[in-house]
């Protein structure tokens, strides 16, 4: 089986990849920011640096003119989302028309307790991706895809284990969207009450950060003697946006 190449700099096609993204990116009317619009932003290399900090997303679409949110497992490439559709594939191979989606991917740093219950908030960073994906069929893109998937939720996981076979393939969807049409939000700091008349109150206000602890690896009960831990995920940084709990440091 042939090794998966990452795109190049093709001409934009199907199968190919746009051309390099500018940091501020267009505007539609379903990205244009209309509540606290000071907490959104347009930036391109926001927008990377959310997709980039996770592995899960949230995909919604329309399926018999109802609603379905599915989450799987996703992954930034370039231009390109890359998401792995086993449960949304049904969905769009039961549409006979090509079907909007809108990816979001959310990570929640903690929250925000205010003076009054009507101040308080979450601190969180959030992408939302709009457009209609692509189900690859070509064995090549698919392989890209589902090395991009890998290479994000435990990078080195793709050399180290067996590569997906012939059938396992043809068995596996993957869905492609261009980073066309997104948008970013994104709120940090302390409750906006303290400037307030809010602020004399005898009421304990601020955050309570939140992080994903990573734990020790755990051993397959069924694993054969002699394997240990490889070192990519001993030592490397599987799961992003994770923190490993041995460097956690208490003040």
């Amino acid at each position: 089986m042939a090794e998966p190449t990452p795109p190049g700099s093709e001409s934009q096609g199907r199968g190919q990849v746009p051309g390099p993204a500018a940091d501020d990116m267009a505007v539609s009317e379903r990205t244009r920011l209309r509540r606290i619009p000071e907490q959104g932003s347009h930036r391109r290399s926001d927008l990377d640096a959310v997709l980039d900090a996770g592995f899960v997303c949230h995909l919604g679409l329309l399926v018999d003119g109802w609603p379905m949110v599915v989450p799987t497992s996703y992954a930034r490439h370039g231009d390109w989302l890359f998401l792995h559709g086993s449960v949304a594939s049904r969905s769009l191979r039961a549409a006979r028309e090509p079907v909007a989606a809108c990816v979001t991917v959310t990570h929640v740093d903690g929250l925000v307790l205010a003076r009054s219950v009507f101040e308080h908030a979450v601190n969180y960073r959030c992408a939302m991706v709009y457009g209609v994906p692509e189900m690859l069929v070509e064995t090549d893109e698919k392989l890209v895809g589902l090395r991009a998937i890998s290479d994000q939720v435990a990078p080195g996981q793709w050399e180290y284990a067996r590569a997906p076979s012939a059938k396992e393939l043809a068995a596996t969807t993957v869905l492609r969207m261009t980073l066309d049409e997104c948008s970013v939000k994104i709120r940090s700091g302390p409750p906006d009450d303290g400037d307030g008349p809010d602020g004399e109150l005898d009421v304990w206000a601020g955050e309570i950060p939140l992080r994903t602890i990573r734990l020790d690896p755990l051993a397959d009960p069924a694993l054969g003697p002699g394997i240990s831990v490889p070192a990519h995920l001993t030592d490397g940084e599987p799961a992003p946006g994770s923190t490993a709990w041995r460097s956690i440091t208490l003040d």
